[in-house]
């Protein structure tokens, strides 16, 4: 049994104790283990836990559940991503009500370097079928990671179009990975699972709820670069995960719609009201990210570069070198730089050309 694992689904059972709770804790006690000994009066002092909170942990008892669980998560490979995790997405570090906890059974990376959420109403048109279809379509070369909720509608075409065209696809649901909501897209979700995957923070035997869904949606609003919105509603759930990615600082598209058509008033609403980008095509899409292929500098130019870089520009250079891309959180840690001279040093790259800065403030070598 993993005793690490054990606790830290342990934690995310305690009553009262949610996810902003559980990650304050783990930044002060550093693993999950450690809430549980500590002391009941030490616990009462930390700011937003208190007397209830606190008693709430120490008499947390049902670690049986988190046994079964664990025995589950062996029994249907599936992964689970603790905070600390470096699986863990790293995007959804910066929400600050991301879950500390979540279940993943796929083969795609959940910190690709490019991640687009596609969300819209669950009764779609032709029109937003299509317009779907040809966006994913036109995003064949990038190879971005499509993140969408499986729902019928725009995210099952959002889905099936991205495994048509070869790019890999993650569901976001609101139950547990023991079952399937819908159930028609059950062959679906096995699909995804060998170019993609699913993705959870319910446990098991977790019902699709109608009060989850909204919880759900933080998710696939946090996890992206990106989120666009093709068809919904003025009072859709689409519009909650758009109004949630603006609140994480993420870009929001739309794609537009006949004023007269019910289905396009929620993305004409956002695009009134600046709350997104309008969209038509994958073009607009990928000049909006500044992820247009680009020509490469010259190899000999790239050597010139590198013999009048700084003490600090070689330090992020060797980081970079190491992995295909890190983000600033990322780099500021492991350079052991401050943030004044990461940001100049970063600055000064980018101007000749050395490193390139990605949506989401992750950086890479030209």
């Amino acid at each position: 049994m993993n005793n690490d694992l054990l606790y830290q689904i342990a934690l995310t059972l305690v009553p009262q104790i949610g996810d902003v709770h559980a990650k304050a804790l783990i930044g002060l006690y550093g693993d999950a283990q450690s809430v549980f000994n500590a002391r009941k009066k030490e616990l009462e002092k930390i700011e937003g836990i208190g007397a209830v909170r606190a008693r709430s942990i120490k008499a947390f008892s049902d670690f049986t559940s988190a046994e079964e669980e664990i025995k589950f998560i062996d029994r249907y490979k599936i992964s689970a991503l603790f905070i600390t995790d470096d699986r863990y997405p790293q995007r959804l570090l910066h929400c600050f009500d991301s879950p500390a906890l979540l279940y993943y059974r796929g083969t795609a990376d959940l910190n690709s370097s490019r991640i687009i959420a596609i969300v819209g109403t669950r009764n779609n048109s032709s029109y937003g079928k299509s317009v779907c279809e040809e966006l994913i379509a036109g995003l064949k070369t990038t190879q971005a990671l499509i993140v969408s909720g499986l729902a019928f509608g725009i995210d099952t075409i959002a889905h099936k179009a991205a495994l048509k065209n070869k790019l890999e696809t993650v569901a976001v649901l609101a139950h547990g990975l023991d079952r399937i909501y819908p159930d028609p897209n059950k062959t679906l979700a096995k699909q995804m699972t060998e170019q993609g995957g699913l993705l959870t923070d319910y446990i098991s035997n977790t019902n699709p709820d109608k009060q989850n869904f909204p919880r759900r949606n933080r998710i696939v609003a946090g996890i992206c670069d990106a989120l666009v919105v093709i068809e919904s509603s003025k009072k859709g759930g689409s519009l909650i995960t758009a109004e949630l990615g603006n609140g994480y600082n993420k870009d929001v598209f739309a794609v537009p719609g006949r004023t007269t058509d019910s289905k396009s008033e929620g993305c004409n609403y956002l695009v009134k009201n600046n709350k997104a980008a309008l969209i038509c095509t994958a073009d607009d899409l990928l000049a909006f990210m500044n992820w247009q292929e680009k020509e490469k500098p010259a190899s000999k130019k790239q050597r010139e570069l590198f013999i009048e870089l700084t003490a600090d520009e070689k330090n992020i250079v060797a980081l970079l070198q190491k992995q295909e891309s890190l983000q600033i959180d990322e780099l500021y840690f492991k350079s052991g730089m401050s943030s004044s001279a990461l940001a100049a040093a970063l600055l000064s790259l980018e101007m000749q050309s050395v490193v390139i800065a990605l949506p989401g403030k992750i950086y890479k070598l030209c």
